[in-house]
C-alpha cells in the first residue's frame, strides 16, 4: 500500500472527503484512480480518501457502493476508511469535498494556506446544475447509482483541471 510519504515524486496529490468515508469519497476515489489509470497517469498523481468524521476507520466501502463500482468494471474492495487529519493539508494538493457541510468542516481545521486546496467536487462536473454529491447511505441503490454518475463526471473535470496546471 502506498502513503503519502512514499509518493513525494509524484507532481498531484489528490484527497476526497466525505462524512464517513464509506460511500462517497471511496467511490470518488475509486473512479478517479480508474480514470488515471487508463490515461497512464498513476504516476503522476496520487489519489486517497477520508471522512470528517471517525464512524468507520478501517471498515471497507459499503457494499451498495462496492456493488455499483463492481458492475461497472472498479474493484473497490481494498479500500478502507479512514479519518482526514490536519496534516492532509500539508500533504495533498486537492482536497475534495463531496458537498457543503464537509467542506465547512474542512475549512474549520485547515490553515489558510490550507484552505486554498479546498474544492467541492461538483466544481468540476459539466453539464450537471447540482454543487454537492448527495449522501446515499440511507437510500435505496438508485442513489448509488447516481452518485457513481456525478463522481464519473466531476472526475473528468477534476483530471482535466488537473492537467492545466
Amino acid at each position: 500500500m502506498k502513503t503519502i510519504n512514499s509518493v513525494k515524486r509524484m507532481k498531484t496529490k489528490v484527497l476526497f472527503v466525505c462524512m464517513g468515508n464509506i460511500c462517497r469519497s471511496p467511490t470518488a476515489e475509486a473512479v478517479f484512480r480508474h480514470l488515471v489509470q487508463s490515461r497512464n497517469l498513476e504516476d503522476k498523481i496520487f489519489i486517497d480518501s477520508a471522512g470528517t468524521h471517525a464512524y468507520h476507520v478501517g471498515e471497507q466501502s459499503d457494499r451498495r457502493s462496492q456493488q455499483v463500482a463492481r458492475q461497472r468494471g472498479i474493484d473497490m474492495s481494498g479500500q478502507r476508511a479512514r479519518k482526514v487529519q490536519s496534516t492532509d493539508f500539508d500533504d495533498f494538493d486537492y482536497i475534495i469535498a463531496m458537498d457543503a457541510s464537509n467542506y465547512a468542516d474542512l475549512r474549520r481545521i485547515a490553515s489558510p494556506a490550507g484552505r486554498k486546496k479546498l474544492h467541492l467536487f461538483m466544481d468540476f462536473a459539466k453539464g450537471w446544475q447540482e454543487t454537492e454529491v448527495p449522501d446515499p447511505y440511507y437510500g435505496g441503490s438508485h442513489g448509488f447509482e447516481r452518485v457513481f454518475d456525478m463522481v464519473e463526471a466531476a472526475s473528468e473535470g477534476l483530471l482535466e483541471d488537473i492537467l492545466k496546471s
